[in-house]
Formats: C-alpha cells, sequence, structure tokens
C-alpha cells in the first residue's frame, strides 16, 4: 500500500461513505436481508451477505429475487428489506469509532461530503441522529443520471460539488463496492474495518482497522494545526 499518499498529503476535499463507515449500520443491513429472506421463507446463495455489502438496496433486492428464482418478488423484496433497515437503524443509531472525532477535524480543513447508495432520507436521518450532518457540505446518493457504486459517478459528483478535482480528493470506504467507485473516480482511498483481503486492500493507499487508529487522529490534528493562526 502507498500510505504516505494519505498520511503525507492534505485532501482538497474528503469524501465519506456512510453505512460501516461513519455509522455502524452495516450490522442492519445484515440483519434486515436476514430477515426479509425470512419474510418471504426464500433461499439465496451461501456467499449473499458477502456479495450484496456496500450495494445499492434495490440491487440487493434484485440480487435476492435472483437467488431464490422468484423475479416477480423483486420489488416486493426491495421495499422490505428498506423498511427492515430503516427500523433497526432508527432504534440503535450508533457511529463507528473515531468516525465523529475524525469528522469534526476533517471539516476543519477540508469540504466534506457523504457519498452514499443510500436514500437520501435515510443518509439525512442517520447523519442527523449522531449530529454529524452540520459537518457535510454534500450528501450525494443515485439518482437521475448519478448511478450506484460500483460506478463511480456519485465520487466525481461529490469531489465536483466539494469543488475538487477527483484527484484531488480523498475517499473513506469499507467495502469492495465503495473501494471499486472511488477508484474509478480517481480518488485517493481510506480503508477502514476488518481486514478486507488482498483483492480489495490492493486497491486502497491505506487500509486501517478502525478511524481511531493513532495515526489517523495525528494526521488530522496536524492539519488541524497548520490552519491555526500562529
Amino acid at each position: 500500500m502507498t500510505s504516505h499518499r494519505i498520511l503525507s498529503w492534505t485532501p482538497a476535499a474528503i469524501v465519506f461513505d456512510c453505512d460501516g463507515t461513519l455509522m455502524d449500520t452495516e450490522r442492519h443491513w445484515e440483519l434486515a436481508r436476514e430477515l426479509t429472506i425470512r419474510d418471504f421463507g426464500i433461499g439465496v446463495g451461501p456467499d449473499f451477505a458477502q456479495r450484496t455489502k456496500g450495494l445499492h438496496y434495490t440491487e440487493c433486492g434484485a440480487l435476492m429475487a435472483q437467488d431464490a428464482e422468484r423475479p416477480d418478488l423483486g420489488e416486493q423484496l426491495t421495499e422490505r428489506l428498506l423498511s427492515r433497515f430503516r427500523t433497526l437503524a432508527a432504534e440503535a443509531p450508533r457511529t463507528m469509532p473515531g468516525a465523529q472525532e475524525l469528522v469534526v477535524n476533517a471539516a476543519k480543513f477540508a469540504p466534506l461530503a457523504v457519498a452514499s447508495n443510500c436514500p437520501l432520507e435515510v443518509v439525512e436521518e442517520s447523519l442527523a441522529t449522531a449530529d454529524l450532518r452540520r459537518y457535510f457540505d454534500h450528501i450525494v446518493v443515485p439518482g437521475g443520471a448519478v448511478r450506484p457504486k460500483p460506478h463511480p459517478d456519485i465520487y466525481l459528483a461529490a469531489a465536483r460539488y466539494c469543488g475538487a478535482p477527483a484527484a484531488d480528493a480523498l475517499a473513506v470506504e469499507d467495502s469492495l463496492c465503495g473501494v471499486q467507485a472511488a477508484t474509478r473516480a480517481g480518488l485517493r482511498v481510506l480503508g477502514v474495518g476488518p481486514w478486507p483481503g488482498e483483492e480489495t486492500a490492493s486497491m486502497v493507499d491505506l487500509w486501517v482497522a478502525a478511524l481511531d487508529e493513532p495515526r489517523i487522529f495525528e494526521w488530522a490534528s496536524e492539519r488541524v494545526a497548520r490552519q491555526l493562526p500562529s
């Protein structure tokens, strides 16, 4: 990995994924998928959870229907999946370790955006619950000509809205789907979470177990200090 491309650099903008990166909601998506599958009494492939991590929820619903060989259920599965997730996320909101501290510090030296495959209202709700919404200048989700991850569209739009060339922006991601989107858009990438395996790790500039890792805190703090009057 080329960690110096992150740790010795000050980005012109920082774009965060939401689920599993800022908010501890990946567990909610996992449970929502399990409950939806149980609700409809269908079967899916053994690697379904891994294949759907980070995907747009409509694509996840479509994959459920495909695996179950029930294409007629695609729309119902998608609606139930989102409903289940929103209920679970509202009941137990929680930020990921170090996310709040990094956002607060990063907002002092760079414009911030969120790039998410979730519906806009879900992202807004999550960030508002965590008292993080005020730190983000833009939230970008799929819609219109903007395709979901792993397409690069969301990250290209987020960097543009922040007034930064993609090559000068940093993406913070936790999934292969998101990393693919960010790298295809040309952003540098900080990956976070359990070790993802060589395929995903080889695509990022730096992978950390959590955003509260000391070198990430120090990196952000140093850049905040540079903004202070001498």
